[in-house]
């Protein structure tokens, strides 16, 4: 089995990050809590019966959330340009990125360290809200997200596939063959 296929302390992640309050306790398309605690009967795939957990879905909102961040059309490039810019100036290898209405996935080789990877990824989370905060003010991106591990070269063009051709409609992809839009 391959380690990595990247330098020997880097590994390649795919990187999936969702907007802020893009997924709360009581979602209709499932949900858990920390430890299991709560959690519905379906998942995203298999959504469980409408109005499940409706109540608590309305609690959660009402108390701890506000309306879910969804990116406009119109910005979503900008926000993945800038994401991309930010971790290339950070000497860290990206080889596809895609922006959806309320998620950001990219495929990225990142330090085998999960406190800096966590950091390289917020500091591009961090620019990428900055350079729209006149079209989307407040915050983007909800807090940590996913880092699942490239197994072998395999999974890697699979991961490329997906980010690059098989996002949401209107989703803004870019790959390593494309130049990045010019900074505005």
């Amino acid at each position: 089995r391959e380690r990595s296929l990247g330098a020997d302390d880097t590994r390649w992640r795919q990187v999936v990050i969702g907007t802020l309050r893009s997924w709360n306790f009581g979602d209709e398309r499932g949900f858990r809590t920390r430890g299991h605690r709560i959690h519905s009967s379906g998942d995203y795939r298999n959504p469980p019966p409408p109005g499940e957990h409706a109540r608590l879905h309305d609690w959660h909102v009402r108390r701890h959330a506000g309306p879910r961040v969804e990116i406009p059309l119109e910005v979503r490039r900008k926000i993945g340009a800038a994401f991309a810019r930010k971790l290339l100036a950070l000497e860290q290898r990206v080889i596809a990125l895609s922006v959806g209405a309320k998620h950001l996935h990219a495929l990225v080789e990142l330090p085998d360290d999960y406190r800096r990877e966590r950091a390289l990824v917020g500091k591009a989370k961090n620019i990428s809200s900055y350079v729209v905060r006149d079209d989307l003010p407040g915050r983007v991106w909800a807090a940590g997200g996913r880092f699942k591990l490239i197994k072998d070269r395999r999974h890697q063009l699979n991961v490329f596939v997906y980010i690059s051709k098989r996002q949401e409609k209107g989703a803004w992809t870019w790959t390593l063959f494309q130049p990045l839009p010019a900074e505005e």
